[in-house]
Order: structure tokens, then sequence, then C-alpha cells
């Protein structure tokens, strides 16, 4: 189709290709774990060789039970404050605002200029409720523009693997000093499948080799996250019930077992945080 987006990517910014075909994949099946048309729509218009790369979209449920956990802490997080902020940092092409809109929430994406280019030629900003601050999430300058007046959940899907472990401590830290009494929603990947991204080992049948992840969870990990000075709480978020054996039966019994949770082995590590309120004068 000659009026298709033609798109270019490499490296971290590529990723952000692969989660929107499999989410797309698994939205298009007949009985979908996660209901994402807008996902479809965006695969559909870009120019781009997505089962050559990636192949035939067959982590699509996993990678959907994923989004929907993210998606249910929102909505829960809006049923508490509908009129809200939610800031999603690093969100290439995630479409979670039009699964997941109350016609309130206040959105906004913190992307690098790369992807916010592309967002704004596909899902262009939609102000005063929808828009997009084009910085690093390791910047401060994107805290200026987040507002907790009327509650805030900061969410990181599928980003701070891709920083170093440092980095992840100083941006939690931080968020804990300028956002008291806030939420933050992010995933990670267990230390096995951090050193095979470091070595070069995670690719697919088509040759796409995932990019490094350096930062690693594991319950060490949890431990020192719970120490950073204004974190509160750090709880896991085990990913919903989903179609078939696996993940309608094994997966969820296996999630039972922190162990099997901390290995990874049925889905990717996902954890909230919550800050710690202002001391009472």
């Amino acid at each position: 189709m000659p009026d298709r987006e033609k798109v270019a990517l490499d490296g971290v910014p590529e990723t952000l290709l692969w989660n929107l075909y499999q989410r797309a994949a698994e939205a298009g099946r007949p009985d979908p774990v996660l209901r994402d048309p807008k996902a479809v729509e965006l695969v559909d218009a870009l120019d781009y060789p997505f089962a050559d790369r990636f192949g035939a979209g067959r982590l699509g449920q996993w990678q959907a039970l994923r989004a929907l956990r993210f998606d249910q802490e929102v909505r829960r997080f809006l049923d508490e404050h509908p009129d809200g902020q939610v800031v999603a940092l690093g969100e290439g092409l995630e479409t979670q605002f039009w699964r997941v809109d109350n016609g309130r929430v206040r959105w906004l994406t913190v992307e690098l200029p790369e992807t916010a280019e592309l967002r704004a030629r596909l899902l262009p900003d939609d102000p005063p409720r929808r828009r997009t601050v084009t910085c690093s999430a390791l910047d401060e300058e994107w805290t200026r523009h987040a507002d907790p007046a009327k509650g805030l959940l900061l969410s990181a899907q599928g980003l701070l693997m891709y920083f170093e472990p440092d980095q992840v401590h100083r941006l939690l830290a931080r968020c804990a000093e300028r956002f008291p009494g806030a939420e933050m929603i992010f995933d990670g990947v267990p230390p096995w499948f951090s050193r095979r991204t470091l070595e070069g080992r995670m690719t697919t049948a088509q040759g796409y080799q995932a990019p490094p992840m350096p930062w690693a969870v594991d319950a060490a990990e949890k431990a020192r996250i719970r120490a950073l000075a204004g974190v509160a709480e750090l709880r896991d978020l085990r990913p919903p019930r989903g179609r078939g054996p696996l993940h309608g039966a094994l997966f969820p019994l296996l999630n039972r077992l922190r162990p099997m949770r901390e290995l990874g082995v049925t889905g990717l590590p996902i954890m909230a945080v919550r800050f710690a309120a202002p001391a009472q004068a």
C-alpha cells in the first residue's frame, strides 16, 4: 500500500515494534485476552516487515497479558483518581490510553526524540488531556510536567531493563523525592534473561536480536529497591489468567510460588512501588 508509513528503527527503539506486533497479533484473534484495535490499526498502517523480522507473533498472548496487568493497575488508579494524571515513561507505540481512557484522565507520554516523532505522525497529541514531553526518562525535564494535584501514577512498561542498575535506582529515588505518595508500576527481566541479552543470545529464528538488558530483577534486587530512600512499599503484580493450558492453568498455578515468579518462566516480573507520603506536620 503506497500510503503506509515507512519506519526504520534499530536497537532499543525497534523493540517498540516488536511489542506492538505481538499485541496486534493477539488482538486480531477471535478470542483475544486483550482487545486492542488501535494496535491492529497501527500495524496495518506501517510499512515494516513485521513477520519477516519477528516471526508469526506466537508470543502475542504472553505480551498481551503483561499489557493487561498494567491496564488493570491504571484502571484501579483511575477508579480512585478519575481526574488523575498517568505519566507513561518510554511508551513507544503502546496504545494503552485508548484501552483505559475514562474521558477524564490526563496522559503524559515521555519519549526520546526519534520515537516521539514517530508517535506524532501515528498518534498525534490531543491536548489538553494527552500530550508528549520529548526527553529521556532519566532526564529531570519530564518531572516538571507531572502534576500530582489530583493523583499521579507513573508507568514504565518495557523500559527499565535497558538501563544500568544504578540508573534505575536513581530514577526511583528521584521519583520518590519529587512525588511523595504517588505510585509507579514497572517491569523487568530475571537474571538469566538479562545474561542472554548481554551475551547476544536472545534471538528469533528470523535473526532479530534483542538489545542488551543490563538491569535484572531477583529477590536481592527487590530488597535494594525497598531500601531506597522514599520507597514505602514494593509489591509483585501477577499476570492475569489467560487462554489455554499454559496461560489459563499451569502458569497461574506456578505464579503462586515465589521461586517460579522469580525465575520469570511464566512471565516477566511486574511490580508496583508506592512512595512514602509526606510526613505530617
